[in-house]
């Protein structure tokens, strides 16, 4: 009999065309009229549908991606200009404590600022010009005792080695170390094109310094309010108050820095003056500006030199220098730094130093400058908004305490057969007795 519409399908048939999707959560739909919308959960025609917004999630993915190596790519081409921009910040807080002092009593802030780019100049030329005296001295000594130095060389190395060297075969090997040398004059005076552009390089890089500081110091109220302007009232504080405690955090380090050369200059200066080493005040200034603006490695440099001025006057003379740096150095990072830095900075030295490593590590000489006034700015900053919590008593978090000793009684001087009878005062067993007799 044939079959007709409205028969039900047969056994078999429902089983391969019905529900086959029970492995996947969803059914196939192969019943219903032409048009008929398959119901929910089923897969209409055998095949599935891309949803509507995946296209729009790869889109979104790959202009992230983008954006992000475009990102990367212009801050590598901006690297320079954002750390001149940065050191100008710097200089500018630095310097804005004295412009805004001297603009409250009648200055107007380009002339104040002027006057502070002048009175740095002047340091800055001072320290250089008596450094360059130092040097110009230092070689026409060597030049003029060359022939003496070149004997005393070769007398040691004779009595150290047992060598038979003159004055007449050390000439001889002259002319090949002076062709080595004229060679090297010869590349480098090739190279002059590469060292003009560099120099140039560099003087453009100072007066763009120079620009950026002066405009952030003397238009500095015009300047933060045009910020706080896009900004609502509860951000503007919070931007006002980073910036006091940027300013404030910048001006402490320059004054504990310039309060730690000075220390460091006239301890040095007494000590070589003691020594009677030549140029005295020269290297004390030189030490002290060295060590304490140029940080981590500014220490060895500044102390270098005196060494090698008192190794030229004598060796016991050199020794003497390092023993009283070295000595000075312990003082300084354990009595005078933590003192002076507590009130400034308020950072510990451990931390401390790993910014400076860090700092020099992303940015270069710039960064070691720049880190201790920036960490403990952000320091300051954060500092108000982390929740700090009470801290159980615990063994590991309390330090140990040094239990006081027990102070001694000197005995009194007590003559023969004196004692605790002798005085009328019974022992402490006999009295422990009496005690124990009276209860």
């Amino acid at each position: 009999m044939p079959q007709t519409p409205a028969d039900p399908p047969p056994q078999g048939h429902g089983e391969t065309g019905g529900a086959t999707g029970e492995a996947t959560g969803a059914t196939r739909w192969t019943g219903g009229t032409e048009g008929e919308t398959p119901p929910p959960g089923t897969r209409g025609g055998g095949t599935r549908r891309m949803p509507p917004w995946l296209p729009r999630a790869f889109l979104l993915a790959g202009g992230t991606v983008l954006l992000f190596v475009a990102g990367l790519w212009l801050l590598e081409r901006l690297r320079g200009l954002l750390l001149l921009l940065l050191t100008s910040l710097f200089i500018a807080f630095a310097i804005e404590p004295a412009v805004t002092w001297l603009a409250a009593r009648g200055w107007r802030r380009g002339l104040a600022t002027g006057a502070m780019f002048l009175l740095i100049a002047l340091l800055v030329g001072g320290f250089f010009g008596i450094l360059g005296s130092l040097v110009v001295a230092q070689a026409t000594n060597l030049v003029n005792g060359l022939p003496g130095y070149i004997d005393e060389v070769i007398g040691w190395i004779n009595d150290t080695t047992g060598a038979h060297l003159s004055q007449a075969t050390l000439f001889d090997k002259l002319p090949s170390a002076a062709d080595q040398l004229s060679r090297h004059l010869s590349s480098l005076a090739g190279n002059v094109w590469g060292i003009g552009a560099t120099a140039i390089g560099v003087l453009f890089q100072g007066l763009g310094i120079l620009l950026f500081t002066f405009y952030l110091s003397a238009q500095g109220p015009q300047f933060r309010r045009t910020v706080c302007s896009l900004l609502p009232p509860h951000r503007q504080r919070q931007v006002l108050w980073a910036w006091e405690i940027a300013v404030a955090k910048t001006g402490g380090y320059i004054y504990s820095r310039a309060l730690l050369a000075l220390i460091s200059g006239i301890a040095h200066f007494a000590a070589l003056s003691l020594l009677h080493v030549p140029y005295a005040l020269t290297l004390a200034l030189w030490v002290g500006v060295v060590s304490q603006f140029i940080p981590t490695v500014g220490t060895y440099l500044a102390g270098a030199v005196p060494v090698l001025v008192g190794l030229a006057h004598s060796p016991s003379t050199a020794l003497w220098v390092l023993l009283f740096i070295t000595a000075y150095q312990q003082l300084e990072n354990y009595l005078l730094q933590p003192r002076i830095t507590a009130r400034t900075l308020d950072m510990h030295p451990a931390v401390a130093f790993g910014t400076v490593l860090a700092g020099t590590a992303i940015i270069g000489p710039v960064g070691a400058l720049l880190a201790l006034p920036v960490c403990a700015s952000l320091q300051a900053f954060l500092g108000a908004y982390i929740r700090r919590y009470t801290v159980e008593e615990h063994p590991l978090t309390t330090p140990a305490r040094r239990r006081p000793r027990p102070r001694r009684r000197r005995p009194r001087d007590r003559g023969p057969g004196e004692g605790d009878e002798a005085e009328g005062r019974a022992s402490p067993d006999e009295d422990g007795q009496d005690r124990r007799d009276r209860r």
